[in-house]
Formats: structure tokens, C-alpha cells, sequence
């Protein structure tokens, strides 16, 4: 049966609608470049290029997708861009080098990791008032967050640690020992457990939060390539849960793990040095960060297909994304 025009454009509206709708903005801070490129997440068009300070490493989106925090370690302080205007409009006094952050979900505290002597300072986002400065281990980096805000976690990387803090008390409440050099921590979507990777271990360790012990440790073997240079970096969960997805580093591979096994099913072929994730609002794209090629790899989710690379700037590090 043939269809008139009149349907014709409605199925062409619809089609146009639903690629719309998953349209969003990628930030990809730019080590090397001192800058932050911003690309339509659907045409990959580079939307401007926003000079920043000095070594933009760690980034994140507010809540409400107005503002794009990116950490400026060589300036000892936060750039805070705002999403409509593509601007960096304020700047955050952060405490010596920061590399990463996180924030509450409320949006109002930002959690600072400050490598250079061994803190996690809390700032009020609105007015960038210090609301505290917490010791923890040599070297912080990950930061990870609950949702009702009574537990965060840093993990340092030459102690080897994931440091779990009481964010009111400002109070370390447990040390828990993962492998060397671990980077990335983030909760599960349940908050029942805490996945941390380590670099240079080259595992992911799987935390129970209630009792603070790990109780996986997720390894990689990929085959032709020596162990070390299987790298775990970051790491992003698919929104119905089945599966993680960690960046293998110089393996230049993302590793899809299930997360009722634990056990890896997949490695995806991307860029070298795969650094930072990100998942689409709807699930259905993966872009991962790959720091030595100066690109973007776009993963389709549902068939864990690479897609394709959209270059960057130079030695890109951290990707936020706004729907």
C-alpha cells in the first residue's frame, strides 16, 4: 500500500523528532590545548572551542545542565562555563591542583581532589565559599558521590586507597585498600556497591559500601598485549545496569563487563589511550575520551559497535555532556 505525502512527512517528522530528542552537547576538556571543545553530540560539528586555564583535566555538569565545571590544575582554581552562552563566566579558588571533582545532586557542593597535598575541599558552588578541606591519602583523584549526600569516596593514587567520607562531619570514615594507582571510583545505581579501577594494578575493584570490603576484583586480558599496558581508567554504567563499561587505558579498548557475572564480555576497539566516559541521556550512545589520538569514540549501545572517532583538541582528558 502506498503511502500519501501527507504520512510520508509525518514518519520523516517523527524520524527528524527522535534523532532530535537524543541530540546533546559533548565538553571534552583538553590537556595540552588549555581548552574545552564543544561538539553537537548528533552531527559531531565542533559548536565553539572555549579557552580555559592552564592543564583542564576533570570535568562535570551541574544538575541543571547550566554550568560545566572543568578543574585547571596548573591555575589552582575551577572554570566555570556557562551552557547557553559557551562562556566561562566565573572562576572557583579550588586549593592547590585540582584534578577532579564531583558534585552533590543538588548541584550546591562541589568536591574538589587536590593531588598536590593530599585534600578533598568542599566548596559552595553559587558563591565558591570553602565549606571545608578533608586529609586524606597521597594523591587524590576519583571522586564519587552518594545521592542523598551521607557518604562520598576519593581514592589516591600512590596510597592506594578508596577513602570514604562523611561529607557533614567532614570525617574519613573508612580506608579500604584496592590495587596500585587506582583512578576512578563511582557508585553503582543502587548505591549497594562502589567500582574503583586501578591503572597501574590494571583491575577494577568491586566494593560493598555497607561493609567497606571488596568483594570482586575484575581482571583484563587482552590477547597480544603485555599486561601493562592494560590500564583500567574510567569507568560508566548502561542504564538498565546489565553491564559497565571501563576504559582499558593504553589497551586502547573499552571492556564490557557484566555486572552479574563480573565477568568481561567484550572488548571494543577504540583510540589510543582511552581515558574518560560518557553516557547518553538515553543509553544508547557511549563516547569515550582517547587522549593520544586527540579524538572521540562513539559507541552505539545497544549492538557495542564502534561507530566512529570525531577529532578534539590536543591530549584531551574529561567529557561532560548536556542533554
Amino acid at each position: 500500500m502506498k503511502l500519501g505525502i501527507f504520512a510520508v512527512l509525518v514518519i520523516m517528522g517523527v524520524e527528524l523528532f527522535s534523532k532530535m530528542a537524543s541530540a546533546g552537547t559533548l565538553f571534552v576538556s583538553n590537556e595540552r590545548d588549555n581548552t574545552v571543545t564543544v561538539l553537537d553530540s548528533l552531527t559531531f560539528k565542533p559548536l565553539k572551542i572555549i579557552p580555559v586555564g592552564r592543564r583542564p583535566r576533570g570535568i562535570v555538569i551541574s544538575p541543571d545542565y547550566r554550568e560545566v565545571l572543568v578543574c585547571v590544575g596548573d591555575d589552582d582554581r575551577i572554570d566555570v562555563i556557562d551552557t547557553m552562552t559557551l562562556q566561562v563566566t566565573r572562576q572557583l579558588d579550588s586549593g592547590p591542583d585540582p584534578e577532579t571533582l564531583g558534585l552533590s545532586s543538588s548541584g550546591k557542593t562541589v568536591y574538589v581532589a587536590n593531588e598536590n597535598d593530599s585534600m578533598v575541599t568542599m566548596l559552595d558552588r553559587a558563591t565558591g565559599k570553602q565549606l571545608g578541606r578533608i586529609p586524606v591519602g597521597i594523591e587524590p583523584e576519583g571522586i564519587a558521590v552518594n545521592k542523598d549526600e551521607s557518604a562520598a569516596v576519593v581514592v589516591s593514587e600512590s596510597t592506594s586507597m578508596a577513602h570514604f567520607f562523611d561529607p557533614k562531619s567532614k570525617k574519613v570514615t573508612a580506608n579500604v585498600l584496592v590495587d596500585n594507582r587506582p583512578r576512578i571510583a563511582i557508585f553503582s545505581a543502587d548505591e549497594t556497591s562502589l567500582w574503583v579501577s586501578s591503572e597501574v594494578g590494571g583491575t577494577v575493584s568491586v566494593i560493598t559500601v555497607a561493609t567497606h570490603q571488596v568483594e570482586h576484583k575484575i581482571g583484563f586480558e587482552v590477547v597480544g598485549l603485555r599486561k601493562e599496558f592494560i590500564q583500567p581508567m574510567g569507568i560508566r554504567f548502561s542504564l538498565d545496569g546489565k553491564y559497565a563499561f571501563v576504559a582499558l587505558g593504553r589497551a586502547n579498548r573499552i571492556a564490557v563487563i557484566n555486572t552479574a557475572t563480573y565477568q568481561v564480555e567484550r572488548y571494543l576497539l577504540v583510540g589510543q589511550r582511552v581515558w574518560q566516559l560518557i553516557l547518553s541521556a538515553d543509553g544508547k550512545k557511549l563516547y569515550a575520551v582517547n587522549g593520544l589520538t586527540n579524538d572521540v569514540s562513539v559507541i552505539d549501545v545497544p549492538s557495542l559497535k564502534v561507530e566512529r572517532s570525531v577529532s578534539v583538541g590536543r591530549l584531551p582528558w574529561g567529557v561532560a555532556l548536556k542533554p
